[in-house]
């Protein structure tokens, strides 16, 4: 094979994960060699998570922390400090940091694609707006299939799909929290229910306020428990663990208790203390014994979310207006049933604390509970990779399995398919944020490149 014939790469989603592992191939892989950028969505870069036009739904990280590219730290910065008077409304700057809109970061994703599509190596990026429901196996790389009819031959693909969606509870009232259309319909002043108090519920409230509903809403979780806020912070050294501490759930949060004290003592807050950890939570992650990651997953994960994956500033004094004025209540608890009716579903519930289960009549269910399992998924693709072994769960059924390259693992011999972004929730533990995808993304791209490089001089 010629290298004028090199046949693309795949990457399926083009949201940051997908985006960026784009980007990242365009600049390691043979120029010859195109990548092909797959989305049923339609929409390229924003995905889910920046897709909304609400200047309240916020970032959840400082803008200093949003580049795109690991080796241009201030890249996301330098774009706001270009925009003009008319965009002054998403950004907001507080004690704790310039926090920007999220739609205003899907616009800068959309930017960086179509400058790779239309810059000096127009042609290299191929975009499909279509759903990609195969990847038949074919010799040593693989014929993509999609819903519209087409079928392209590609080198090997990355699967970049974001976080896997939840069933959540089976009701006509159900409503999806990024599915924006039928907020709008709403009674504005009948209760609604929000499965789910994590960050997708504060931009659930958000929504449904910009929608014009005014009416009571209840966010029901296990535990109860809000995201904290971002605080000024001054920077902690990373604690200085050992192998014990790595080998004990008990023994790692008593000495991690131990350093917030010591920060403390030295006027710095807890926040300097989590964020000190970023870099070794992977570490931790896998050195942890299985056990010991399962006691987490029970019982630490919820607490461990509210601290490390924090909201910006003015997101939370919202939410604490809106619980200050009743027009929010937060309550731990369980959801047992749900009966719909014409007009609303009557859920049964058993809060922390009661006896005996409550029944409340809403006209909506949000459901904002966040990942879902590989076990649980619809998706077409996922249900044709599982079947022929290329694919399997990950730890714990939380995403998909793969290797210390990316690289997927299923019951089968490898082939060249890798994982990037959330997917990936059970391997390694940060996946999900912008810093850890992005930096992810370029070490992906470079071992991609290096495979296939390997493959051809076979």
């Amino acid at each position: 094979m010629t290298r004028a014939s090199l046949p693309p790469v795949a990457v399926i989603g083009a949201g940051f994960s997908g985006t960026m592992a784009a980007l990242q191939l365009l600049s390691v892989l043979p120029r010859e060699q195109p990548v092909l950028l797959c989305e049923r969505a339609g929409t390229f870069g924003r995905g889910l998570a920046y897709g909304t036009g609400n200047a309240a739904h916020l970032l959840n990280l400082r803008a200093s922390n949003m580049s795109a590219f690991p080796d241009r730290p201030r890249h996301f910065e330098d774009w706001l400090g270009r925009l003009g008077p008319e965009d002054a409304a998403s950004v907001q700057a507080t004690p704790a940091g310039t926090f920007a809109a999220r739609g205003l970061y899907g616009r800068y994703l959309t930017e960086l694609l179509a400058q790779a599509v239309t810059g000096a190596e127009a042609g290299r990026l191929r975009l499909l707006p279509d759903t990609v429901t195969d990847l038949e196996p074919e010799g040593g790389a693989f014929r993509l299939c999609t819903e519209g009819g087409q079928s392209h031959r590609v080198a090997g693909a990355v699967l970049a799909l974001g976080n896997l969606a939840t069933d959540g509870p089976g009701s006509r009232h159900r409503l999806d929290p990024w599915d924006h259309e039928g907020f709008g319909r709403l009674h504005p002043h009948a209760p609604v229910l929000v499965l789910g108090t994590g960050l997708t519920m504060l931009d659930a409230v958000a929504t449904l306020r910009a929608h014009g509903f005014d009416g009571a809403i209840l966010a029901l979780s296990r535990r109860g428990l809000l995201p904290n806020a971002h605080a000024p912070s001054a920077p902690w050294p990373a604690p200085d663990l050992t192998p014990a501490d790595f080998a004990s759930l008990p023994r790692l949060l008593a000495r991690l208790r131990a350093e917030v004290v010591r920060a403390r003592a030295d006027g710095i807050g807890w926040h300097g203390v989590i964020d000190a950890l970023r870099p070794l939570t992977d570490t931790l992650w896998r050195n942890l014994p299985t056990r010991e990651r399962a006691r987490f997953l029970r019982h630490l994960r919820p607490y461990w979310d509210v601290h490390r994956h924090r909201t910006a500033p003015p997101v939370a004094a919202a939410i604490a207006d809106e619980i200050a004025r009743g027009a929010l209540t937060v309550r731990a608890g369980r959801l047992l049933a749900v009966e719909d009716e014409a007009a609303q579903a009557v859920v049964t519930l058993r809060l922390r604390g009661s006896e005996r289960p409550e029944r409340l009549a809403v006209q909506a269910m949000i459901d904002a509970t966040g990942f879902g399992r590989l076990a649980d998924s619809r998706d077409p693709l996922l249900a044709r990779l599982t079947e022929r072994g290329l694919v399997r769960p990950g730890p714990f059924g939380l995403g998909l399995d793969a290797g210390p390259d990316y690289r997927a693992r299923g019951t089968r011999p490898e082939r060249p398919l890798w994982i990037l972004g959330p997917l990936l929730r059970g391997v390694l533990w940060e996946c999900i944020a912008v810093p850890d995808i992005r930096n992810e993304a370029a070490d992906l791209a470079a071992l991609v490149a290096a495979d296939l490089e390997r493959a051809a001089a076979a």
